[in-house]
């Protein structure tokens, strides 16, 4: 294992999964990346044509620079946690879309040999109706995973 991907968000329980996910990969010798999710924030930024009687587009403009500042705190939220890891050879990436695409199409292009996810507890319900992100990644990926349970307290 030379490589292992760390998927943050903006749960407090994610430093628990950083530094369990840290931890495994300093005692594998592994390089670290830490990947935050954006969602397609771009999505927002189009500006569609009326539609099903709907003109919400055309009247709300949305400020291209309301994306470029969701980036801004994003990056800002990457640099700080890998930061609080002290050490300076942790690595970060913001991807931006689908949430368990974006891990699974960067976990290839950056070689991971290890993907670190929390898993948030859901009933069964809600997983059958709305799944998860760790169940859509486990359900595709070809990199093995290592789970950290989070538990709301």
């Amino acid at each position: 294992m030379k490589k292992v991907l760390i998927g943050i968000d903006y749960n407090p329980n994610t430093e628990k999964v950083a530094k369990e996910g840290y931890a495994l990969a300093k005692k594998l010798g592994a390089e670290v990346c830490l990947l935050h999710v954006l969602a397609d924030v771009s999505y927002y930024g189009v500006n569609y044509p009326t539609f099903m009687g709907y003109e919400g587009y055309n009247e709300m403009q949305v400020d291209l620079n309301v994306i470029s500042e969701l980036r801004k705190v994003a990056e800002d939220f990457l640099r700080t946690a890998a930061e609080h890891l002290e050490d300076e050879n942790v690595s970060t990436h913001l991807a931006e879309g689908s949430t368990s695409s974006a891990i699974l199409s960067y976990a290839e292009e950056w070689h991971a040999d290890l993907i670190v996810m929390g898993t948030h507890s859901h009933s069964v319900l809600e997983k059958v109706l709305m799944g998860t992100t760790a169940s859509k990644v486990l359900e595709k990926t070809k990199v093995p995973i290592f789970f950290v349970p989070i538990k709301e307290e």
